[in-house]
């Protein structure tokens, strides 16, 4: 199979065992990796340049300045990871691929650590291991006759799993076992299946918004998804977690019930989520989707109901879930919304925000769909100019307007008002659709 890539599925089994012990171990001979890594760290001091704005005018200067930073290089020769494996094995009762494995997530997480340290998002602070785990390489159990057998210690310990009744056994036909994660009451089994990887055969930018989704392609127009029901599910389980903090404040037995709804606030916004991702991969197959490079991290300022809203997004979380359901591309999102797709120049907000008109080419359009748009050229490479906002936007939109024109859904291409946005289906099934459109045009077509 050329070029190949894997679709990736998991599912969870409950079992009985008791493996308390063998996953403390586990986690302390983690722990033990992490520590001898960490000690051999080499951290190299470099000049970085950053910057600062300040206002000059109307405009903003940057005003640049050096600082010196560490830089962390992790120790990675085959000698160390020689010795680190010999270290860890003295000590340890179990099957010896574990240490194996150990290293294997202990390089994962100091790697991890490390790009965000770059990233200004971690200090210069070891990581530590809380959870209670065991990852199980492939060469640590045997799958046969629909049943797996952990070997914990050789010719002595071993879990088996009976998965012939399991629910998900038609959903994997086909596919390869992966990975296994053994947890205190569960079994965490990955499945893996070769997939060749074709040429998509299209694009579609999306500009994620508080409320809305909003997609452009020249193929399938103006597609606009409606995330009200997502956002309504957190602001629901935001009011009841304030009373619960208010009531748990006077009695402190009741602390346990304002966890109870942040989890049930997570599992129902994934659950929303895993739906919407499904159904855009099942109507828009073998098409790529690009979407911005987004951090909160770098949104938040002084207003608490702006930091409330953006803490409600799900951005990450649809970009994560969509990547295994179908192609996905990021981009930057510099300026998305506030440049002019055929010009370049800079944009005007207009109707509160909701129009968006060009200073240069005076170019009028809805803001989410001028995200979209300027998304969707980022993915294609292409810069904002006349000729390419005509060939690419201009020339596929025309005769959607003129159909939905003729099938009366108010389109309004000279930027007036027309029709309301069509809502979600109530009962959470993805409506997709192309929505009016604001578009004012600076020269007659």
């Amino acid at each position: 199979m050329q070029r190949s890539s894997y679709k990736i599925l998991s599912y969870k089994i409950k079992h009985g065992y008791n493996v308390e012990d063998f996953l403390n171990n586990y986690r302390y001979l983690l722990q033990k990796a992490i520590n001898i890594i960490w000690e051999n760290i080499e951290w190299i001091e470099r000049k970085q340049r950053n910057y600062y704005l300040i206002r000059n005018g109307k405009r903003f200067k940057r005003k640049y300045y050096h600082v010196k930073r560490l830089i962390p290089i992790i120790p990675k020769s085959r000698e160390f990871k020689r010795n680190l494996r010999n270290s860890l094995l003295k000590d340890w009762k179990y099957a010896s691929h574990y240490v194996d494995s150990a290293i294997k997530v202990a390089y994962s997480i100091i790697n991890s650590w490390k790009r965000n340290y770059l990233k200004g998002k971690r200090g210069k602070n070891k990581p530590i291991v809380k959870r209670k785990f065991v990852r199980v390489k492939e060469t640590l159990y045997v799958y046969r006759n629909n049943k797996i057998r952990i070997t914990v210690k050789p010719r002595e310990l071993y879990l088996e799993f009976d998965l012939s009744n399991a629910w998900f056994r038609k959903r994997v036909n086909g596919c390869d076992l992966g990975e296994l994660i053994l947890k205190e009451s569960e079994l965490v089994i990955t499945f893996r299946k070769g997939l060749s990887e074709r040429k998509p055969l299209g694009r579609i930018g999306w500009d994620l918004n508080k409320c809305s989704m909003d997609g452009f392609s020249p193929k399938y127009g103006w597609i606009k998804v409606d995330l009200r029901r997502l956002y309504h599910m957190h602001r629901v389980h935001e009011v009841r977690r304030k009373r619960a903090q208010s009531a748990a404040s006077k009695k402190t037995s009741l602390k346990s019930t304002v966890s109870k709804h942040g989890k049930r606030e997570r599992n129902r916004a994934n659950d929303f989520i895993h739906k919407l991702t499904t159904e855009l991969a099942r109507i828009f197959p073998n098409v790529e989707h690009g979407f911005e490079d987004l951090e909160k991290q770098g949104m938040y300022n002084k207003r608490k109901k702006r930091n409330r809203d953006i803490a409600k997004q799900n951005w990450k979380t649809i970009i994560r879930l969509m990547s295994y359901k179908s192609k996905v591309k990021l981009v930057n999102p510099k300026n998305t919304s506030s440049t002019c797709p055929m010009c370049g120049g800079r944009l005007l907000k207009l109707r509160k925000g909701q129009v968006v008109r060009c200073k240069k080419c005076t170019l009028t359009l809805d803001r989410q769909l001028c995200g979209a748009i300027n998304i969707y050229l980022r993915m294609r490479g292409f810069p904002p100019s006349p000729s390419t906002f005509y060939r690419v936007v201009i020339k596929s939109m025309i005769p959607r307007w003129k159909m939905q024109k003729r099938g009366g859904i108010g389109v309004t291409p000279i930027g007036d008002k027309g029709g309301d946005k069509p809502p979600m289906n109530p009962r959470g099934e993805l409506s997709l659709m192309d929505p009016k459109a604001y578009i004012g045009l600076p020269i007659p077509m």
